[in-house]
């Protein structure tokens, strides 16, 4: 009997021990510090949809100028990088072959031309003789033969005259268009090949392409929302150069090609700009920013608050006492820093935006507000500095 009593009376002093064990950890959890964290309120603003791409500058007109006829470079009227109009003169090359090929063909040509005048008339006296029964008829066909043969060598002479023309005018090589030439020409003195050699290339820049490229997906969603803007045409399209500035002139989209690249998937469109002052050069790298229809009092938060579980999207809100709130939520369109919130959320909350990675719903905050710009957000798009080697095509 007094071994049961020792028994309980143990058992006792184990369960009270541990509801003071309990205790003394209950009163160490609220005594737990907050998390700290950064927080925003959300935004409410009419927004534009903007799309952004990696894009390039690409010329209007592209050319690489070759001479039709081979031969030394004698004489050079333009330099490097110089703007020429169209016609204006570039190269001249040795024509001293040329001249002399006229010439050739000349004397040949006059030398045919004699001899056709001389069949001609030996044809006009067969033509009388024949008519008084003095010759046969078999001697005036084969008179009227030769002069035949006659006139299609004078012909075929008066053609390689022609030809041999304009081997001595294309010794000039002039500019097919107006625009700007590159700064790799050739010197003085090189020797050309016909149709081989390229002396300088050139292009126009005013006005100007952005190429870019378009997921099939993208595409799609980009013709339904042009659709709504009076076409592809009406799409207003922005750029943002290498240091982060606007450009001040807003273009149009002008073309697309007619299939997706089978190696990306991607579909290539152009989009046209003026290019008054020759900011914009071929070869430098842009975002391309398409503009959309604007939704009227748009809900944004920044895209850093927005985590994703399970297929399901969430921030976390400064609750009532500073408590984290989980709210699900469900994301439009992606404008720049932000996502456009379809559900989930209202003006009044605070989403927090920094300090997500420790936070657990129900936990207590140490609450720091933060504006837009002291985080670098921004609805135009990502304002950090370009990087040319993160641009890739649009996947």
């Amino acid at each position: 009997m007094f071994g049961i009593k020792k028994s309980v009376f143990a058992l006792i002093s184990v369960l009270v021990c541990s509801i003071l064990m309990a205790g003394c950890g209950g009163g160490q959890q609220s005594g737990t510090r907050a998390t700290q964290v950064k927080a925003m309120n959300v935004l409410q603003q009419d927004t534009p949809l903007t799309h952004v791409y990696a894009g390039q500058i690409v010329g209007t007109d592209e050319v690489n100028i070759q001479s039709r006829v081979s031969g030394n470079i004698v004489e050079k009227y333009v330099q490097g990088g110089q703007l020429v109009t169209a016609g204006q003169p570039l190269y001249r090359i040795d024509d001293r072959q040329y001249r002399s090929a006229v010439l050739q063909a000349q004397a040949t040509l006059a030398q045919s031309e004699a001899t056709l005048n001389n069949a001609r008339m030996d044809l006009s006296r067969y033509e009388q003789l024949y008519a008084d029964a003095a010759i046969s008829e078999q001697t005036l066909t084969t008179q009227r033969a030769q002069v035949s043969a006659y006139e299609a060598a004078a012909a075929a002479n008066a053609a390689l005259l022609r030809q041999a023309q304009e081997n001595l005018d294309d010794t000039t090589v002039y500019a097919p268009m107006t625009g700007q030439l590159s700064v790799n020409d050739v010197g003085v003195g090189t020797f050309v090949s016909a149709g081989t050699t390229t002396l300088v290339s050139m292009g126009t820049s005013n006005p100007i392409y952005a190429q870019f490229s378009l997921s099939e997906n993208e595409y799609l969603n980009f013709v339904e929302q042009a659709a709504q803007q009076s076409g592809i045409g009406g799409v207003i399209v922005q750029l943002t150069l290498s240091n982060g500035s606007k450009y001040p002139l807003t273009g149009h989209i002008a073309t697309a090609d007619r299939a997706l690249a089978t190696n990306t998937g991607t579909l290539t469109l152009k989009a046209l700009f003026d290019n008054p002052d020759g900011l914009l050069l071929p070869g430098m790298f842009a975002r391309v920013s398409l503009i959309g229809d604007t939704i009227p009092n748009a809900l944004l938060v920044p895209e850093r608050a927005v985590q994703q579980l399970l297929g399901k999207s969430f921030v976390m809100v400064v609750g009532d006492g500073n408590k984290a709130a989980a709210r699900t939520v469900t994301l439009g369109d992606k404008v720049g820093s932000y996502y456009v919130i379809k559900d989930g959320i209202d003006a009044s909350d605070i989403v927090v935006v920094e300090g997500l990675t420790t936070l657990q719903e129900g936990g207590d905050l140490a609450v720091t507000m933060v504006t837009p710009d002291e985080m670098g957000f921004s609805i135009d798009g990502d304002d950090s500095d370009f990087n040319t080697r993160a641009l890739t095509p649009a996947e």
